[in-house]
């Protein structure tokens, strides 16, 4: 992971919108080729109806065309390393069990972990091939 790559996750949080939690999140979902998706957490006051900033970053790549993920580069302003949510984790295992997944906290230190490793067990596209 560069630096430049590290300054880009930086920069991209600072369009979160967290009025209620003050916690700003920032992602880069990026296919083999290098073509890469962004998202940021964006908050509502129905809590309910905020979306993170991973599930943005998917719905964007997918948007965009892009088909198979390769690494999400995801950044919180925090001391420790923050991982996906579960929701987020659960949509990020429909698009690749093993996504490499590149965890980055505000000192810029990195943390790599995978999906599969986030959720081991969990329901996919597999499971409904299987015969429901």
């Amino acid at each position: 992971m560069t630096d430049g790559l590290i300054a880009e996750l930086q920069k991209l949080v600072e369009r979160a919108y967290a009025p209620y939690s003050g916690f700003r999140v920032a992602a880069i979902l990026e296919d083999a080729d290098g073509k890469q998706a962004t998202g940021v957490n964006v908050e509502n006051a129905s809590y309910g109806l905020t979306s993170c900033a991973e599930r943005n970053a998917v719905f964007q790549f997918v948007a965009n065309g892009l088909q198979k993920p390769a690494v999400l580069y995801l950044y919180a302003e925090t001391q420790k390393h923050t991982a996906p949510c579960g929701a987020c984790r659960q949509v990020l295992f429909e698009f690749d069990p093993d996504l490499n997944i590149v965890l980055v906290n505000q000192a810029g230190e990195t943390r790599r972990t995978t999906i599969r490793e986030l959720v081991p067990m969990a329901f996919g596209p597999k499971d409904l091939e299987e015969g429901v």
